[in-house]
């Protein structure tokens, strides 16, 4: 396959291209960072995609930090549901045939415990600006299927880990944080809500997930990519302690705490089994071990 990454110089983006071409794939990268090209603007993304030709787009670029969106909205917004717009407006203009949209599993927002396993059709309650955003663009996604027929394919990500991460995200923050304290000696690990549970895929893991999906996946359909079981951030936070050098404890910041936090979240990946064949392989403590290792190296201690 002829794909387009959008997003390709993020975490998640890093991961799928290689990904893509260890499988075979001719990739195409797009990304402020490699091209200049800014998702916000439609006459650039379509001249993107008219000159590159795609068969296939994977649509990763957005805005990803959730705690930040409520401080600029609009911003969260513009990015991702205006930039999900324009990739869609121009894959129907150059004749794309796929595109799979990724969103978010922050969209169910608060899901009574007794309502858990969340499946694709567990109700939308967006918590955050953020996750309002996500809600947008995967019904961009779906109205371009039902109304312009092309084959969209939509995802709701659950939480995701690896190497790679940036420090906005819980368990990569942890893991800086031990690193960093190995450097220089210290042993505080500045924390916010330990007690939130979320479901946690390897990143590895999730990008298999979207070439299936890609593959095998039903244009118009959403698919949960997770892992089916949720893991509370203080047991996250303790299997990264049991890898550090040196003793550390946790200390609460206040700055860490987000207005609305929702306490438990955990999917259902029945459904894209069954479409793709597709379970989680990378066990969370490998995961956590290669993230912490990761930090190492990015902070030059190994």
């Amino acid at each position: 396959m002829r794909a387009l990454v959008t997003g390709a110089g993020g975490f998640v983006g890093t991961h799928l291209v290689e990904h893509l071409e260890a499988a075979g794939d001719t990739v195409l990268l797009t990304d402020p960072m490699i091209d200049g090209v800014d998702i916000t603007d439609v006459d650039g993304v379509a001249e993107l995609l008219a000159d590159s030709k795609p068969e296939v787009i994977y649509h990763l670029a957005g805005w990803a930090d959730v705690g930040a969106s409520w401080s600029n909205p609009a911003a969260a917004f513009r990015v991702n549901a205006d930039g999900t717009l324009n990739v869609l407006l121009a894959a129907l203009a150059t004749g794309v045939s796929r595109v799979l949209i990724v969103s978010s599993a922050d969209v169910y927002g608060s899901v009574a415990e007794t309502e858990m396993p969340i499946t694709e059709e567990t109700p939308l309650r967006p918590v955050s600006p953020y996750a309002a955003s996500k809600v947008a663009a995967d019904f961009l996604g779906l109205q371009a299927y039902l109304g312009r027929g092309l084959a969209v394919l939509r995802v709701r990500a659950f939480n995701h880990l690896g190497p790679g991460q940036t420090d906005k995200f819980v368990a990569s923050a942890l893991a800086s944080r031990i690193a960093r304290n190995e450097i220089e000696g210290t042993d505080e690990i500045p924390i916010g809500n330990l007690s939130a549970r979320r479901d946690f895929t390897d990143v590895r893991d999730v990008v298999r997930a979207y070439r299936m999906i890609m593959s095998d996946g039903v244009p118009g359909e959403v698919y949960n990519v997770c892992s089916g079981r949720d893991v509370a951030v203080q047991e996250l936070a303790e299997e990264l302690l049991t890898h550090a050098s040196k003793p550390m404890h946790f200390v609460t910041d206040p700055d860490l705490l987000r207005p609305v936090d929702v306490p438990v979240l955990r999917g259902d990946h029945t459904k894209l089994t069954a479409a793709t064949g597709w379970n989680p392989e990378i066990s969370l403590a490998r995961t956590l071990k290669d993230l912490l290792d990761d930090w190492r190296r990015r902070l030059g201690a190994t």
